[in-house]
C-alpha cells in the first residue's frame, strides 16, 4: 500500500510558520535555532525529527556551537508539526 502524501505544518512561537511536504515520512516536530552573530546579522539553523526526545537532543549541541562561532546569542525551539490539506 502506498503511502499517503501530506503537508506538516510547524508553528512557531513568533509567529513564523514552516511547511514541510509533500512527504511520507514521520516527522513529528520542527526544531530552530535563531543565533545572532557578533556584527548583528542572524543565521537561522532548522530541521525535523520524528520524536520530542530526538528534538530535544538537538539542543545539547548548541553551547558548543554558540562558543566555537562566536554568536553573541541564540534561541532554540522546538515546535509540534501538525497534518495540513494540501
Amino acid at each position: 500500500m502506498k503511502k499517503k502524501r501530506r503537508y506538516l505544518t510547524a508553528t512557531m512561537p513568533d509567529g513564523y510558520v514552516k511547511t514541510i511536504g509533500p512527504t511520507t515520512d514521520t516527522f513529528t516536530h520542527y526544531w530552530r535555532i535563531v543565533a545572532v552573530l557578533e556584527n548583528g546579522k542572524t543565521e537561522v539553523f532548522w530541521g525535523h525529527t520524528r520524536s520530542l526526545a530526538e528534538a530535544r537532543r538537538k539542543r545539547a549541541p548548541v553551547d558548543e556551537a554558540a562558543r566555537i562561532r562566536g554568536w553573541k546569542s541564540f534561541v532554540f525551539e522546538i515546535a509540534e508539526l501538525v497534518e495540513t490539506p494540501a
